[in-house]
């Protein structure tokens, strides 16, 4: 093969390694998963056919309908609190710490919950939020409270708790680098002009760090949507959402309604994604 022809066909043998990884790994499984969707599932076997039963049943079923909502609730509160505590710790890493070694020193600690693996880190809180737990102990010996508080643990609040735990990294990191991306000149402009730190905040470093909130957000609610090892662990069998759901279904071999749930929640997924996209241009950031 001579050079010329090489040149013509080296952008494409560049690229297909790549695209073959992405179709046999991402395309193709999607795809089984939608085929899936739409078998009958006869109580002990599946059968290859073509049925809106699945669908149907998802719709019409009070029970799936509320662990929706439920899972809706975990993405709204757990996106709150991760921007409510990301937010103030980026600002403050890119903002008052002026030496770049502290700030990399910072970060990394920031990475700590990441050095071990979420089972483990979600049953660290037991022995804090259960009955006889640090927490319930240290109130009691205070004598603020006169019983344990149940709720602490195996609750909506053991929840959410947990999974701000596991996902308020991945909104730190991107805001952090909208943060570190400020023309600081900006920010000096604007003080010279008599503007008070909030309209500083509002009116510069918000939109600006506007990007990296929509691509933290983006992590977080993708996250959050199929999380179902913290809804067991922290819900103590006694919460829903749909991953939890999808996981049991696929445990009693129910795989084509599981399948079917995990269609909807994959376009419910994108849905919000683009969502977002909408709201920010985070061409700038990429």
């Amino acid at each position: 093969m001579n050079s010329k022809a090489w040149k013509a066909i080296e952008p494409y043998a560049l690229v297909t390694p790549q695209t073959l990884v992405f179709l046999l790994f991402l395309v193709f499984p999607i795809l089984m998963i939608v085929i899936v969707s739409f078998w009958q599932f006869t109580g002990y076997s599946m059968v290859p056919d073509f049925t809106l039963d699945n669908y149907i049943s998802v719709f019409t079923s009070q029970v799936t309908l509320r662990t929706y909502l439920n899972t809706f609730k975990y993405v709204i509160l757990v996106w709150f609190f991760c921007l409510a505590v990301a937010f103030p710790v980026a600002y403050f890493l890119a903002f008052h710490i002026k030496s770049q070694k502290w700030q990399i020193i910072l970060f990394l600690l920031c990475t700590i919950p990441f050095w071990t693996s979420n089972i483990i880190r979600m049953i660290s809180w037991i022995p804090v939020l259960g009955r006889e737990g640090l927490v319930n102990s240290t109130l009691l010996n205070l004598g603020l409270i006169q019983q344990p508080i149940s709720w602490l643990l195996y609750s909506d609040f053991a929840i959410v708790l947990g999974m701000v735990h596991l996902f308020n990294f991945f909104m730190i990191a991107p805001i952090f680098n909208s943060l570190m991306r400020i023309d600081r000149s900006l920010i000096t402009a604007a003080e010279d002009m008599g503007a008070s730190g909030f309209q500083i905040l509002k009116e510069v470093i918000l939109p600006l760090s506007a990007p990296g909130i929509a691509i933290g957000s983006i992590f977080v609610v993708t996250l959050v949507m199929g999380e179902f090892v913290t809804v067991r662990l922290m819900g103590g069998g006694q919460a829903a959402s749909v991953g939890k759901l999808i996981q049991t279904q696929i445990g009693s071999i129910q795989y084509p309604l599981a399948a079917a749930n995990a269609v909807i929640l994959l376009i419910i997924t994108l849905l919000l994604v683009m969502a977002i996209l909408r709201v920010v241009d985070i061409r700038k950031e990429l």
